[in-house]
């Protein structure tokens, strides 16, 4: 979810911004209804076949068949059960959305039961027992002390417990020692030999069957994502529009969060929600603007709150996810005056996007495709603007494998999704174009946008 400062600090912001573009009624309103169909959004690319999801979130259904593939997968290799300690993998194998911070949090599943055994801090006892729960062991807090439970009235300063061995001897006493069991990574020296102190022989990693499901993203995702992006359009028309009609009356960061307000009232106007657990999970809303100089540098580490002015660059950005489906949104402008050296690093960039789309390609690696769009960056003669590899996969926790990157081998399947940004960066000139979208590789073909943004000088060339 938006940070509530943040959150806060853009609903101060954007009221006034809202009420000078003529919306200020609430989503679903008249208002809202004609600032969707305003000058921008009358540019979107046609619709495809892709049609979005009416659903808020995966069904916990869905979870339990891909914890069952994995569970069939590993049980064929003859492991008896497998640890989840990544975040992204407990969400995506039990449907269950938690906050991790220096709080152990694991999932056990066995390959011969259904059903997985939870290792939690207290603090999140309500939100496990009320989901997908048989069986599990709590500890108090970090750091643990042994047998003190405030919450059950036992107040004393014991022993510090080892977490980790602590969730070893929780599976130890289900009857797991010495059995054949994997985690979803590599597990340190260190863990490994509590693992074999407690249980009796090593841990193997599981970490590639875990990732691999989570790159290839199935139809109920996808069309999960599709939702989350025709939010993003209409973001993305309202922010243009509010850059044509107010321009260098706003600074970027008056954009950036008008924007990010009309899409959280946009998104947030659809989740059926009770403010219990279990509803409006995975939803991130972020549109950010930079403008100037600002644009030149791929990972600026600046605040951005400058104005708006002619002759500069701009870029509107960021991501939007509902249940954890979504992903990244960019265009970058350029204001009149527009000089030719911007038109050229703004023309390769836009160029490199549309040669992603046609080569991401079923069957051909990944590091081809990158190979393809950096030789074409350089044989147009922008080597010195070139900062990074030309793509990232797309996942729930943002950058995801596979890489669209010159020493990254895999080989693309359908369902792998990758965000769209072959950027170009002019530091000495103060100029910087770096688009994003998400393209996913189909069965056949080129891959399949995602957003109904164009590519086109129309959309991104303005005069203010």
């Amino acid at each position: 979810m938006v940070d509530r400062r943040a959150f806060l600090s853009a609903a101060s912001l954007a009221a006034p911004a809202l009420a000078a573009f003529g919306a200020v009624e609430g989503p679903g309103s008249p208002a809202q209804a004609r600032a969707s169909a305003g000058k921008s959004a009358k540019l979107f690319l046609p619709e495809d076949d892709l049609k979005p999801a009416t659903y808020d979130r995966l069904p916990l259904e869905w979870n339990k068949q891909r914890a069952k593939k994995l569970q069939e997968a590993l049980s064929a290799e003859g492991y008896d059960g497998i640890l989840l300690t990544d975040r992204w993998n407990v969400i995506y194998f039990t449907g269950l959305w938690h906050t991790t911070t220096e709080r152990l949090f694991y999932a056990f599943f066995p390959t011969k039961a259904s059903d997985p055994i939870w290792f939690y801090p207290s603090l999140d006892r309500d939100l496990v027992k009320s989901w997908w729960y048989t069986d599990g062991d709590v500890y108090f807090d970090w750091h643990h002390a042994k047998d003190a439970f405030p919450n059950e009235g036992k107040v004393h300063m014991g022993a510090k417990v080892d977490l980790f061995e602590w969730v070893m001897q929780g599976l130890k006493r289900r009857g797991f020692a010495g059995k054949k069991l994997a985690a979803d990574r590599e597990l340190t020296p260190s863990a490994q030999a509590k693992v074999v102190r407690v249980l009796g022989q090593e841990m193997s990693s599981a970490e590639e069957h875990c990732i691999g499901m989570r790159m290839r993203k199935t139809p109920e995702e996808l069309a999960l994502w599709r939702r989350a992006y025709e939010y993003f359009n209409r973001a993305h028309a309202f922010a243009r529009d509010l850059l044509l009609e107010k321009g260098t009356d706003l600074t970027d960061y008056d954009i950036g969060s008008a924007a990010t307000k009309y899409a959280t009232d946009l998104v947030l106007a659809d989740i059926k929600r009770d403010g219990g657990p279990h509803s409006a999970v995975g939803i991130s809303v972020s549109v950010n603007c930079r403008t100037g100089k600002a644009t030149a540098y791929p990972h600026p580490n600046q605040f951005h709150h400058n104005k708006v002015r002619k002759g500069d660059a701009l870029q509107i950005a960021g991501a939007l996810r509902i249940g954890g489906c979504g992903g990244e949104l960019y265009r970058p402008f350029l204001i009149e005056p527009i000089t030719d050296h911007g038109k050229k690093l703004w023309t390769v960039n836009r160029d490199g996007c549309l040669m992603q789309k046609e080569e991401s390609i079923a069957g051909v690696t990944c590091s081809t495709v990158a190979y393809k769009i950096h030789k074409y960056q350089v044989k147009n003669g922008v080597a010195p603007y070139i900062y990074h590899r030309p793509a990232h996969g797309e996942g729930s926790e943002g950058h995801q494998p596979p890489w669209l990157a010159l020493g990254d081998h895999t080989m693309l399947e359908p369902g792998m999704c990758f965000s769209v940004e072959p950027g170009l960066f002019d530091t000495e000139h103060g100029v910087g174009t770096n688009f994003s979208d998400a393209f996913v590789v189909e069965p056949e073909g080129p891959a399949r946008q995602m957003s109904r943004l164009p590519w086109s000088e129309e959309w991104c060339w303005v005069k203010l």
